[in-house]
């Protein structure tokens, strides 16, 4: 295929992904853009249907008062991220929360768990000094999206559903994005979409791991186009491993799903194959010491195990009464019987999980990146977790900063008259790219990438040394070299699964060579990123985080101190300029 052969589409504002931040992006571009200006959101599969803030559990992080403060999860958010994170990303997550969730009650129209006095019910989850988590049960994804969802699908914007995007493509010089190449997956065809400006909120998704939480088409492709673009990516070796994934055996995608952190902070109980609670031989805090904590005790618990029909622990929920479980986690128990489990009177297997993603692209406050016209959002954009997001921070910081972004880009948009023309040797490059694989003979794909996942899992993964790292970087590059020699058949690109699966490993390949080589850089251990060979965490204010980028076909890791912008490690006031004075918690 030539790039003649391309279709074009022009739009003035293009949003890749639709979950929170993506539908939230598109509800505030359209409040602030000129009635005038065309809103394109595509998607890798259908909205409302995908994407991971669908599958939210637990809830939504907001200081709501009752002794809550903002700056007070603030202080949480830096003390969980320990101290990596960008603290004006941090507090404007935080300050905005609050601002969100009414505009979710009030104007988007979602319902959440409310107390006998119509104030709304807030659980404790781990980490956190306040119960701040607000919810809808244990669904609190599903209704966020739902009503999102409805009011996007009733705004006008156009909808490109069942489009993948493959490439960015900056003009000539660089030094600002033209549009993004992609494949309608309906037909096969390849469309580049001009537009003036892009937000890229595809999601994170750490399917590189033998145990995740993501849904397998959730496979790192956004940051993937941005290493490949020249950007620059932070933090790139902070994967968070939720505590406990369900470990129902090899024959069922239900393994790797979370069991949410409402039940550890409702009384749950770890136990180990003994039948001993162990947690808090590994912290104070026991069960709800934060996320990275409870995975390293868990994952440790195992190797003592050492019985590979007998991998995981167990969760414990009956002394808490059976039908209090049944009623308060009932998305819970019943995923749990789906899987062969009784959760409110019997005990469920579980395995540390890969969940989230705390890297991406380096952002500013307002979502702007380093080349004119790309916006990040969501869990593609680094920065404001730093090396450990608390629960509930998650889905607070993809409706946070994709309201941001639409109010940015809505403004953007009026100083960007004329569409910029791409860099037709990238566009064609990214294109040769995409069709590699139909010009290949034809293979099995998925056992490399489970030969991929069992290598992360073993190499990079809750726990970490140079030589494992080492060793990981060895397979990661195998992996890869073997995925070159396959090839996919192409007589019928319409939903041609198989060549998205082999587009999807070469995104994971690619990410989890950035992860690993990032990851030898920290010779530290912070929050997601524990190494035993340098298990010390090293001084607070000398904090620095990781920055990857690719340059010439090759990836380099540099390291670059944290400004500490609102808050120092050991004090125990903010600074007379920062948002209002806080008492912290250290």
């Amino acid at each position: 295929m030539r790039v003649s052969e391309i279709e074009r589409h022009d739009t003035d504002i293009l949003i890749l992904g639709t979950g929170g931040a993506g539908l939230f992006a598109a509800l505030h571009a359209k409040q602030t853009a000129p009635e005038a200006t065309k809103i394109t959101i595509a998607v890798k599969g259908l909205i409302g249907k995908c994407g991971c803030t669908r599958m939210v559990q637990g809830g939504y992080n907001v200081a709501l008062g009752g002794g809550d403060t903002v700056e007070r999860h603030f202080m949480d958010t830096i003390n969980g991220g320990k101290w990596l994170p960008n603290q004006d990303m941090a507090w404007r997550l935080c300050e905005q929360a609050v601002v969100r969730i009414r505009e979710l009650e009030n104007e988007v129209g979602c319902f959440f768990d409310r107390n006998a006095d119509g104030s709304l019910h807030q659980k404790a989850f781990a980490g956190q000094t306040a119960d701040r988590t607000v919810h809808k049960g244990d669904l609190t994804g599903i209704e966020i999206i739902n009503r999102l969802m409805e009011k996007v699908l009733a705004s006008g914007v156009e909808k490109l559903q069942e489009h993948r995007a493959v490439g960015l493509i900056p003009t000539k010089d660089g030094a600002a994005l033209a549009g993004v190449l992609m494949i309608d997956m309906r037909t096969g065809a390849f469309r580049f979409v001009r537009a003036k400006t892009v937000l890229m909120a595809t999601g994170g998704g750490p399917t590189m791991y033998k145990y995740h939480t993501p849904s397998g088409d959730k496979t790192m492709d956004g940051l993937a186009m941005a290493l490949r673009a020249g950007l620059k990516l932070r933090d790139m070796e902070m994967v968070q491993f939720h505590p406990t994934g369900l470990l129902a055996g090899d024959h069922t995608r239900m393994t790797g799903t979370v069991l949410e952190e409402g039940l550890r902070g409702a009384g749950g109980q770890l136990v180990n194959h003994a039948g001993q609670r162990f947690m808090f031989d590994y912290d104070a805090n026991g069960e709800r010491a934060t996320r990275d904590i409870v995975s390293r005790g868990i994952y440790a618990e195992m190797r003592k195990n050492n019985n590979p029909d007998q991998e995981g622990v167990f969760i414990s929920m009956s002394h808490l009464g059976p039908e209090n479980v049944r009623q308060k986690f009932k998305g819970m128990v019943k995923r749990c019987a789906d899987s062969g489990f009784d959760l409110a009177a019997g005990k469920v297997e579980v395995v540390p999980t890969a969940h989230y993603f705390m890297g991406g692209v380096v952002v500013d406050v307002d979502t702007r990146t380093a080349m004119e016209g790309l916006y990040v959002a969501g869990e593609d954009a680094g920065g404001a977790h730093g090396s450990n997001r608390l629960g509930g921070n998650g889905v607070a910081n993809s409706t946070v900063y994709g309201g941001i972004a639409g109010d940015t880009m809505g403004v953007d948009v009026k100083k960007h008259v004329y569409f910029r023309d791409p860099d037709n040797d990238v566009l064609a490059a990214e294109l040769d790219r995409a069709v590699y694989p139909l010009r290949q003979k034809p293979d099995l794909i998925m056992p490399l990438r489970r030969k991929l996942q069992d290598c992360m899992w073993d190499n990079v993964g809750v726990m970490r040394t140079e030589a494992g790292m080492k060793q990981g970087l060895g397979g990661i590059a195998q992996v890869s070299a073997e995925l070159m020699t396959i090839g996919v058949d192409g007589s019928n690109l319409a939903f041609n699964l198989t060549w998205h699966d082999w587009l999807n490993l070469r995104s994971l390949c690619d990410i989890s060579e950035v992860i690993t080589k990032a990851g030898l850089a920290r010779q530290n251990s912070r929050g997601a990123h524990y190494r035993e060979d340098f298990p010390e965490p090293g001084a607070m204010e000398d904090s620095e985080f990781t920055v990857a980028q690719m340059q010439n076909g090759n990836v380099s890791v540099m390291r670059e101190p944290v400004e500490f912008t609102i808050v120092k490690p050991g004090e125990t006031v903010l600074p007379a300029d920062a948002p209002e004075t806080l008492v912290a918690t250290q």
